[in-house]
């Protein structure tokens, strides 16, 4: 896996070549597909959602490649794509979650029952350093460093970032049990 990491550092988008990006600050994005929706596939899909970003006051500064992993809890569902971004905003992290929800229902985001398949997922994973009960946003995402598709994707574009309650990307992926399987697409 280690390999799989490395090899795909180098498909992090950096919107300022020489720039070093300040992982404290880092708002860091996850996205997932599961029902191709409207679109031809999954990868379309979080494509289209990706260009819809910057119309939206989201500037993606570094993406990771999209990984595959069965569904989860139920693998008898289709399987997910994901991955993860590494933004620039102004909105704050209320704003911003408002926004990712309004991008989730623009592209056909059904909340039926917990954990169906969806179009488009997307989860706020950290905003900087902002850690805890944020009014009712709970931040880092409370169950990301658990998960193999969230931390691989993170760890491809920035393996050294720290989370908040501790552990960098990269250990942090080896650590992974939820989406064991995740692998990303070659």
């Amino acid at each position: 896996m280690d390999t799989a990491v490395n090899e795909a550092a180098d498909l992090a988008v950096i919107d300022e070549p020489g720039v070093a990006l300040d992982l404290d600050q880092a708002v860091i994005i996850a996205l997932g597909c599961n029902d191709k929706g409207v679109w031809a596939s999954c990868t379309e899909a979080l494509e289209a959602a990706l260009a819809r970003f910057r119309s939206e006051g989201i500037d993606v500064v570094a993406r990771s490649s999209w990984w595959r992993s069965q569904a989860w809890p139920d693998p008898t569902d289709p399987p997910f794509l994901n991955g993860v971004v590494i933004v620039r905003t102004a909105h704050d992290p209320h704003a911003l979650m408002q926004t990712l929800g309004r991008i989730e229902d623009a592209f056909g985001r059904q909340r039926s029952t917990r954990n169906a398949p969806r179009t488009l997922d997307l989860d706020l994973i950290a905003y900087g350093r902002e850690q805890g009960d944020c009014a009712g946003l709970i931040l880092p995402h409370p169950r990301a460093a658990e998960r193999l598709f969230v931390m691989g994707p993170l760890a491809e574009i920035a393996p050294e970032w720290v989370h908040p309650a501790g552990g960098a990307a990269a250990q942090l992926m080896k650590d992974a049990v939820v989406g064991s399987d995740a692998r990303p697409l070659v």
